[in-house]
């Protein structure tokens, strides 16, 4: 077996460091933002999957779930940048609850949209 060469050990250990500073630094409000967006991901890539290999007869319902999802991961994103607290500077008068009644307004409007869009 070959001895690892010294790129893969920077890179298992950059890897492993970033790792370590996400798990410490962040905190579980944001770790729980983090982990709805890798849902949000994962739903998409599942529904464009599904319209590419299965079928999309129903494309406008392929339409109105992607587009559900992309507008979720937007405003998600949004919320994840007003509530973190390494970005105070940048949103110096939106506080925690005014972002989030943003997202909630935000989501409210996004999905009656696409309910309207489904008939």
């Amino acid at each position: 077996m070959a001895p690892k060469s010294a790129s893969s050990i920077k890179s298992t250990s950059a890897v492993q460091t970033l790792f370590d500073a996400y798990t410490s630094q962040t905190s579980s409000r944001l770790k729980f933002i983090d982990a709805f967006l890798v849902f949000l991901i994962l739903s998409g890539v599942l529904q464009f999957s599904y319209c590419v290999l299965v079928t999309n007869f129903p494309f406008n319902a392929f339409l109105g779930g992607f587009s559900s999802t992309v507008g979720q991961f937007v405003l998600t994103a949004s919320l994840r940048s007003q509530v973190n607290p390494e970005n105070k500077g940048v949103y110096k008068e939106v506080s925690r609850e005014r972002a989030f009644a943003d997202f909630v307004f935000g989501s409210i409007v996004l999905h009656f949209f696409v309910y309207n869009f489904l008939g």
